[in-house]
């Protein structure tokens, strides 16, 4: 896939918002975008995904099977969670029993299963985020376009995220994401690029940081089994980054679970 001279403005005596844009997007590359608010970085994302047309130069070799997340969901649609999904699916190009299918895949892997029959309006934030990028991930595109995906899921969705993307990528798809946490899929990217007054620019994606410890938090008492949980011994099972245990726990305790655990798992051990 390759953009050629690209521009963007809207109207056609605008200010051109993005200009002279160029680069390649191989098979099989994660490729990180970032630039401050209004940059210019979500235009950029709007025309790899196909949603906006350039205004100038040229965008050739986009995969047929293109998917979007966009950092808004329109939830206020009459659907249910799964009726949405199969209906998405089936507009990729799925038949409505590999549609179904999928759609339930999908929703167990992020933990929302049991709002599948739930209405899109009823749902929170944060299942709606997850019920917006299950439909990118239905028909297995060839170009998966991510725009602050990540915000408003869960610790274990947001780490179910991560492993489909590099799926995709493993797949021989292309994923373009952008995403406010510098620490996301960091020293994975094989391309990243900075959007700054209207141009965008290579820049060097940032090292793999050196892993550090990790929580395992274990509950009981809860109902809904959390995106990336475990069963282990009777208990719920849960394994996070030390930086990220306090949401996780946040998160376990608005859900109903009850902790009965807290266990610092660091590189020579683990540690009560």
């Amino acid at each position: 896939m390759r953009f050629e001279g690209v521009g963007r403005r809207y109207g056609p005596r605008g200010p051109w918002v993005l200009r002279g844009v160029g680069f390649v997007l191989p098979a099989g590359t994660l490729v990180r975008v970032s630039g401050g608010n209004g940059s210019g970085k979500s235009t950029l994302l709007r025309l790899v995904a196909g949603i906006d047309a350039p205004g100038e130069g040229r965008i050739t070799g986009r995969p047929a099977r293109t998917a979007y997340v966009p950092e808004r969901f329109p939830a206020a649609l009459p659907l249910t969670a799964a009726g949405y999904l199969v209906h998405l699916g089936r507009i990729q190009g799925l038949d409505g029993r590999t549609a179904r299918a999928r759609a339930g895949e999908w929703l167990e892997r992020f933990g929302a299963d049991g709002y599948r029959n739930t209405p899109l309006a009823e749902l929170s934030k944060g299942t709606s985020q997850k019920v917006a990028v299950a439909q990118a991930l239905l028909a297995e595109p060839g170009l998966l376009v991510l725009d602050e995906a990540w915000t408003g899921l869960d610790t274990g969705a947001r780490a179910e995220l991560d492993r489909a993307v590099r799926e995709r990528v493993a797949a021989g798809g292309r994923v373009v994401f952008v995403d406010h946490d510098p620490r996301r899929l960091a020293g994975e990217a094989d391309a990243a690029y900075a959007v700054t007054a209207g141009r965008v620019h290579p820049v060097e994606p940032a090292p793999q940081p050196e892993p550090g410890p990790r929580i395992r938090i274990t509950a009981s008492g809860g109902t809904e089994l959390p995106a990336g949980a475990r069963w282990e011994a009777g208990r719920l099972t849960v394994t996070v980054e030390a930086d990220r245990s306090d949401e996780a726990l946040r998160s376990l305790l608005d859900a109903g679970w009850h902790i009965a655990g807290v266990v610092e798992e660091a590189l020579e051990g683990v540690r009560e």
